[in-house]
């Protein structure tokens, strides 16, 4: 049985134990439409009609006009239009002036020429119809009105006259229009007349003036009406306005003009714009302010213009309703208008219905909220007729504002309108409600993988189309029948995804969704790959720093090993921490975070997080840097006393380290820039008692002391001056002591001028004998703090005091102490010494005391001298042992000698001043102990199964030897052996012969020498049964050249261990003889050739030395990294000019050699070698490369005997091994001597000697030429 996440038991099917998951969800929603996905795959889908375009509700037209009523829409099947006329059906093709649009409902009429009667005729309301097979959609009422061009009617124009000073106000009266015109005041030259704070043109259209001047008088005041919708311009005959001046001018208040009356109401509609005027004539020109007595204006919405005679309310509102009030003012007086605001609005839409696409048995809710005032009536239609007069239906209702479809069918498809009306106007809208049905489709696309961490939430889409809605089912797939699952942790959104919360890693694997309805079915697949969370297993600690210090946080996280982004992040308080160049605040490296130098502000939360692409995970540490505190403050001084007084202060900030102590301060009256401490309290207290010393001027400070440091000092209190008095302590450190053996010197510790309490300050010394109690004291005043009493005894005791003095008195009664007078050195020696051996290396001595009376001083001890009585090879100096005993003892311990070794001793007292006489020598020898390890020990292995051991005794037998004990196992790298026991029981043996051992195996041997104490320290070495010379069994063995270097390792074989072998290595690429390397061990595994030249070929043999000849038994070529020195310097030497030079300075040595020669002949020299060539040797001519063959094939080398003495053969037959660049630089090792006049005697070989590098000293090989080693007659060469 399987359980479930929480515990539950799952049935446990006989076929398979898949977990499956099987949710179900139903998306049918009231109200709710399809949504018709832009991935959705459907061809030729219908749609009900959409009405696109209309003209708009109000259209005017002049008979000059070609008349355009708009009406276009759109929908599958196309729509077809129909038009009504005053609620009538109007048929358009039945009227011969007007023709409608083959695609669209537009119709047009033509006007021109045909009069305003014509058009009249066809004057009143109407709407468009547009309808297909799924339903109607009908346009607002449009209202065509039809006018007249405008014209002005003719009237008579007066001049007008009037005084300086008079209000004037010249009419307009444009002609009447449903739009009303735009009205204009210009003059003859069309320059509009300028308005200003006295000349104003009303929103009626006339002209006012509040007030004439001279400068207003002009015959050419004309009014223009512009007809924005009839594009016409028409102008009044122009009027004469004439303004006399007169003398008698006179102010007057105001009065308005426009509006009459001191209160006029005004009803705006909601959304216009508002506009209220006041005119006023008045002389002076009165000014004019607007106030709103309902609220405050808002200066955005409400603006005044033209010189504040008008007020604009944009988009006005209902609560713009209220009274406004405009106030003229000039100096005679103010008058006041108050107009009061009604604001209504004509039908708005609050909520319009939605068209929508709906799956059989929805249920659909279309809203229609619409608002105004009065409040509008709501009628709801559909294809165009009042629902009031279509047969009732109960699956449809209308309830408040809604119109509710219950379980819609593809009859009830249709375009439904809502209108809504009142006084002020009507607006609709359509909403088409198409039921359809349509096979589902997934549109997430197929095997997605999602990839979370563990307790993420991850959603798993499956976005599904479909009427009707299809049902969302989810199943986890298993390898066989499945389960139906509930966890809490799985959940189906209403958008038919899958949520898993709390994801887990059982969770991955394999989901299947499916989509259902009554048309089709569709699933798709997706994987869940669930990794392990992010975790921090090492969280940053909360630490405390100094300041100034350094402090690491620590963060390591757990990362699943999948995460390819897994990256650690520091923060502080939440701000990002990014290490700078510049600055070496913070260091990051990986899991460590430190922060250098730390500072009070670097304080705060420090964040670790551990992210990766998918999660993350965080933990907090605080740092809190401590400083020193800062200083105290408010320092009084209170209860004053004659020699107390009492300090109290106020703490200040501890700077994150609790206050320890307080340490109170004086300042040193004869240093102002040195202060004492006189007290330390607890750093939880404030308050101080101060004990003070008489006759001093205190200045006191305060200083905090936390476990960072010590604060800034507090600022000094006021002085506090304290009364003479005696002294209140005598000195102390009181001694007397002699410096030679008849005096005494008197010291003590002087005290300081801070206690002396008053002036005149000096010590009372006073001495007596110990032994003559009775006698009076002797006395001196000094002012030093020593004083040296004479001509005493040696080493007499004495009573002696000190005493403190001032001008006040003396102070308290003094001690008595103790001194001596001088010591000198002892007078006899120890006697009567004994010696106990008590082991190899330690001694027990004792002896008599000497005399107390002798020792004239302070008895320290006695010293021991232990020394040998022979020098041992390579001393300087005799072993000598020195023991200090302290005190008065009459016994010691020796320790350090050496076991059987002759000693002599002596002893003697000493005191301070010194050493008394040297005791008479006692001599003994140490008694044995365990010998020290053998000299060395040699193994050597002369058969397959014979060991021979030689040995030297030990360098400290320590005894007589007995013997040895000889131990050995054999072992290798992974068991050890047993281990063999042999007891040696001859002391003078030196080797040891071990038979019957395993052929080719490692032992290790362990050699004790014995005396009668026993055994010593073993000597270890390890042999094995492997014939000298033999050729190591070398595997793996490789090599790596750098550019200077090549490294060589292998690995050997089990048997051929401590193999000693060498390395030669020769540059191929000039002739030179092989270089040997330093010999090296086959256990090694590991060498570096080092000081080789780039791009260079070398040739590398190992080489075993069996006897007297040298057995190559492997070999390879490698070349350096790098150019060859050659090419680099190649362009060189090949120019010309280098050529040039190195033949001219050839030729001249040419010459000069044989100018030398010529002078030698003359001069009655001759040659040395002509004389000597006939004594030569035949042995000793130079002799072929093939003869000097010492390194032999690897074939012969495998055939050759062990141990074989027989030298190479001279015949040729012997192969020589590799190229002849290789071995042939190889021959015998020649001594070359040279004679006192510079000729040399030795051996042509034709070769050089090899360089040996490591510094091994070699006299060379026996030339195979002359075996015997006898030197040739020498050649004698002269030199010039």
């Amino acid at each position: 049985m399987k359980k479930s996440r929480k515990g539950g038991v799952l049935a446990q099917s006989g076929v398979a134990c898949a977990f499956i998951l099987n949710f179900f969800v139903n998306l049918q929603r009231a109200h709710g439409t399809l949504q018709f996905p832009t991935d959705y795959k459907m061809d030729g889908l219908e749609k009900p009609p959409i009405i696109t375009d209309q003209s708009p509700e109000t259209l005017i037209v002049y008979s000059s006009d070609d008349v355009n009523v708009k009406c276009e829409a759109m929908g599958n099947p196309k729509p077809e239009f129909r038009w009504t006329k005053d609620g009538h059906f109007f048929d358009i093709s039945a009227e011969p002036r007007l023709q409608m649009s083959s695609d669209s409902g537009t119709f047009s009429m033509i006007t021109s020429g045909n009069g305003v009667g014509g058009i009249k005729h066809y004057q009143g309301k109407y709407r468009c119809y547009a309808a297909n097979t799924l339903g109607t959609a009908i346009s607002t009422e449009i209202t065509l009105i039809a006018e007249s061009p405008p014209k002005w009617q003719k009237e008579v124009i007066v001049p007008v006259e009037e005084e300086e000073g008079e209000s004037v106000v010249l009419p307009c009266n444009p002609p009447n229009s449903t739009a009303p015109p735009i009205i204009h005041w210009m003059g003859e030259n069309l320059r509009h007349i300028n308005e200003n704070e006295r000349v104003t043109q009303s929103r009626d259209g006339n002209l006012y003036f509040s007030n004439v001047v001279e400068s207003d008088s002009r015959d050419d005041y004309i009014c223009h009406a512009q007809f924005i919708g009839a594009r016409t311009i028409v102008q009044k005959e122009a009027i004469q306005l004439k303004v006399n001046p007169t003398n008698s001018v006179r102010n007057r208040k105001p009065h308005f003009l426009v509006p009459k009356g001191e209160k006029s109401s005004y009803l705006a509609l909601r959304g216009h714009t508002l506009e209220l005027e006041c005119i006023v004539e008045g002389l002076p020109t009165p000014t004019m302010q607007w106030v709103w007595k309902d609220g405050e204006m808002s200066k955005e919405r409400m603006i005044q213009e033209k010189y504040n005679k008008q007020l604009s309310i944009k988009n006005i509102t209902e609560a713009d309703d209220g009274e406004y009030q405009c106030i003229a003012t000039n100096i005679e007086g103010t008058v006041k208008h108050t107009y009061t605001v009604t604001v209504e609005a004509a039908p708005y839409w609050i909520k319009k219905p939605l068209s929508g696409i709906y799956g059989p048995g929805e249920n659909v809710g279309l809203d229609c909220v619409a608002e105004g005032t009065p409040k509008p009536q709501i009628i709801w239609k559909i294809n165009g007729y009042p629902i009031k007069d279509i047969d009732p239906d109960k699956k449809r209702t209308v309830k408040e504002k809604s119109l509710i479809l219950y379980s819609v069918a593809p009859g009830d498809t249709a375009v439904y309108q809502c209108e809504a009306t009142n006084k002020h106007g009507t607006i609709l809208s359509n909403a088409y409600v198409y039921v359809i049905k349509l096979p589902p489709q997934i549109l997430t696309p197929d095997a997605k993988t999602y990839v979370v961490a563990e307790e993420m939430t991850v959603n798993l889409d499956c976005e599904a189309f479909g009427s009707p809605r299809p049902i969302i089912s989810w199943r986890l797939e298993g390898n066989g029948e499945g389960h139906i699952m509930a966890s809490a942790h799985y959940k189906i959104l209403p958008n038919g995804s899958l949520q898993i919360s709390n994801a887990s890693i059982e969770d991955s694997g394999l989901y299947k969704c499916s989509a259902n309805n009554t048309e089709d079915e569709s699933s798709i697949s997706a994987t869940v790959i669930v990794r392990s969370k992010t975790v921090i297993i090492e969280r940053p600690q909360d630490l405390k720093v100094k300041v100034g210090g350094r402090v690491q946080f620590n963060c390591i996280a757990k990362f699943d090993p999948e995460f390819d982004s897994q990256q650690i992040i520091w923060k502080w308080n939440g701000q990002k921490i990014m290490e700078s160049p510049f600055d070496d605040k913070y260091e990051i490296d990986d899991n460590l975070l430190i922060v250098n130098n730390a500072e009070t502000k670097d304080q705060g939360i420090y964040t670790c997080m551990a992210v990766t692409g998918l999660d993350y995970d965080e933990a907090k540490g605080s740092l809190v840097v401590m400083d020193r505190p800062e200083p105290p403050t408010k320092l009084e001084l209170s209860d004053e006393q004659a020699r107390s007084v009492t300090l109290s202060w106020s703490p200040s900030k501890d700077n994150n380290s609790p206050i320890k102590e307080y340490l109170i301060e004086f300042q040193d009256p004869f240093a102002p820039s040195v202060h004492h401490e006189l007290k330390k309290v607890d750093g939880k207290t404030t308050v101080a008692k101060l004990d003070l010393a008489g006759f001093v001027e205190y200045y006191f400070r305060v200083v905090a002391v936390n476990e960072v440091g010590s604060s800034i000092p507090s600022s000094l209190t006021d002085p506090y001056k304290t009364d003479k008095a005696a002294p209140d302590r005598n000195p102390n450190g009181v001694k007397g002591e002699g410096t030679e053996p008849y005096n005494m010197v008197i010291q003590w510790k002087p005290i300081k001028n801070l206690e002396w309490n008053a002036p005149d300050f000096r010590y009372k010394v006073s001495w007596r004998q110990r032994k003559d109690m009775d006698h009076d004291w002797h006395h001196i005043y000094t002012g030093e703090s020593h004083y040296t009493v004479t001509n005493t005894s040696v080493f007499t005791a004495y009573e002696i005091r000190v005493q403190s003095v001032n001008e006040m008195g003396e102070g308290p009664e003094p001690r008595t102490y103790i001194g001596y007078s001088g010591e000198d050195y002892p007078e006899k020696a120890p006697e009567n010494i004994g010696i106990i051996l008590l082991n190899g290396s330690e001694v027990k001595v004792t002896w008599m005391p000497v005399p107390p009376e002798s020792i004239r001083g302070h008895l320290l001890g006695y010293k021991i001298r232990c020394q040998r009585k022979h020098h041992l090879p390579g001393e300087p100096h005799r072993k000598q042992i020195v023991v200090d005993v302290q005190g008065n003892k009459n016994h010691a311990i020796v320790s350090g000698l050496d076991p059987f070794t002759d000693y002599e001793l002596d002893l003697r007292v000493f005191n301070k001043k010194g050493g008394g006489p040297v005791s008479e020598a006692k001599d003994f020898k140490s008694a044995e102990g365990v010998p020290g390890p053998p000299a060395f020990l040699h193994i050597e292995s002369p058969s397959e199964s014979v060991i021979n051991l030689h040995w030297q005794p030990p360098a400290k037998p320590n005894g007589i030897l007995l013997g040895y004990r000889l131990q050995y196992q054999q072992f290798n790298e992974s068991t050890n052996g047993l281990l063999e026991d042999h007891l040696i029981e001859d002391g003078n043996l030196m080797n040891y012969t071990l038979p019957e051992m395993d052929p080719k195996s490692i032992y290790r041997f362990y050699l004790r020498a014995l005396t009668s104490v026993g055994e010593g320290p073993p000597i270890v070495r390890e042999g094995a049964t492997v014939i000298e010379g033999a050729l190591p069994t070398l595997e793996n063995i490789s090599t790596f050249a750098g550019k200077t270097y090549a490294n060589v390792t292998w690995e050997t074989r089990e048997g051929y261990r401590n193999v000693e072998f060498q390395i030669h290595y020769l540059n191929k690429n000039v002739k030179e003889a092989m270089k040997i390397l330093e010999k090296v061990n086959s256990t090694q595994s590991f060498l570096q050739i080092k000081d080789l030249e780039p791009g260079t070929m070398y040739r590398i043999l190992f080489v075993v030395k069996n006897r007297t000849i040298d057995v190559p038994f492997w070999e390879t070529e490698i070349q350096t990294n790098g150019p060859a020195l050659s090419e680099i310097h190649g362009g060189f030497a090949t120019q010309g000019w280098f050529i040039g030079l190195i033949s001219a300075i050839v030729l001249l040595l040419l010459i000069l050699l044989l100018i030398c020669f010529i002078k030698r002949n003359k001069g009655g020299k001759y040659s040395v070698k002509d004389k000597e060539d006939a004594h030569v040797d035949s042995e000793a001519r130079p002799m072929k490369d093939e003869t000097f063959g010492e390194y032999r094939s690897l074939e012969s080398d495998n055939e050759e005997k062990q141990y074989t003495g027989s030298q190479p053969s001279l015949n040729g037959d012997i192969k020589a091994l590799g190229s002849d660049d290789s071995l042939a630089d190889y021959g015998g090792s020649v001594d070359v001597q040279f004679n006192e006049d510079g000729s040399f005697i030795g051996q042509y070989s034709g070769k050089k000697e090899p360089n040996i590098i490591g510094g091994h000293d070699s006299s060379g090989a026996t030339s195979p030429v002359n075996p015997n080693g006898i030197i040739p007659p020498p050649v004698m060469v002269a030199l010039e």
